[in-house]
């Protein structure tokens, strides 16, 4: 039975509400993970406990057990000039943050004189499905 510590192999298949699938790890390499590191999300991460080997199972999760609310203080506008040249909106960019360290930020909109960047996760606010077996346990 997975506890805090125990290194666990699985495959995953996230989706969202409609069924629509945004991530998979089969086909490919399984996720290796400790229990309790925090490599994962909350939401996730807690739904290992208690499993064991072989087990399948599907976890629903709101935003509060996922990736968070969208957080409008992290959608800002962002003087053109001030960008690396030119953009375009889905564009993925590292901007520094407050602690000195880079964060992930994505174009929004273009407008006459500004760039709305968006430093949110973006499944930030969006209920997830994840189907998940597990295939090690150490």
């Amino acid at each position: 039975m997975i506890k805090e510590e125990n290194v666990v192999e699985l495959h995953y298949t996230g989706k969202f509400e409609d069924g629509q699938e945004f991530d998979s790890s089969v086909g490919n390499a399984p996720l290796r993970t400790t229990v309790g590191s925090h490599e994962l999300i909350k939401g996730f991460e807690d739904s290992l406990l208690g499993k064991n080997v072989g087990d399948k199972f599907e976890v629903n999760l709101t935003p509060e057990t996922g990736y968070g609310q969208v957080r409008e203080d992290l959608i800002i506008e962002v003087p053109k000039d001030k960008m690396p040249g030119p953009v375009e909106v889905g564009q993925q960019l590292s901007a520094a943050n407050a602690d000195g360290g880079e964060a992930q930020v994505v174009i929004k909109e273009i407008k006459e004189d500004v760039v709305v960047i968006d430093g949110n996760h973006p499944l930030a606010g969006k209920n997830l499905v994840f189907e998940v077996e597990i295939l090690t346990v150490a």
